[in-house]
């Protein structure tokens, strides 16, 4: 079996996976409240057995996950207005070619 074609780096990285990014976070965001609010009656089973940190770790998931909305709508927001910018400038002259990446990112 010949690997030098999986190794020798000729080959070409596929494009990046699209999804619903922002519903992705808050699905997850989510699930590390509940969790977080699952856990909360029971903080005495928990302290008994030095396991609190299982309650802060959900919460600390819920609030990175805050965090994590925030960014990720930003970004899309950006992208959305780098798509307008570039569409507005019309059949003028203007290039409109799309030179970045699915991440808004210049490609080269």
């Amino acid at each position: 079996m010949d690997l030098s074609r999986w190794t020798s780096g000729e080959r070409k990285a596929p494009e990046p996976l699209e999804g619903n990014v922002v519903a992705t976070i808050v699905g997850g965001t989510v699930i590390w409240f509940v969790l977080f609010l699952v856990q909360l009656p029971f903080y005495g089973w928990f302290a008994d057995r030095d396991r609190t940190w299982w309650l802060w770790t959900c919460l600390a998931g819920g609030v990175l996950g805050l965090l994590g909305i925030w960014i990720v709508r930003r970004r899309e927001a950006a992208i959305r207005r780098a798509k307008e910018e570039r569409g507005a400038g019309g059949p003028g002259g203007a290039d409109t070619t799309d030179t970045t990446g699915p991440d808004g990112a210049a490609r080269p």
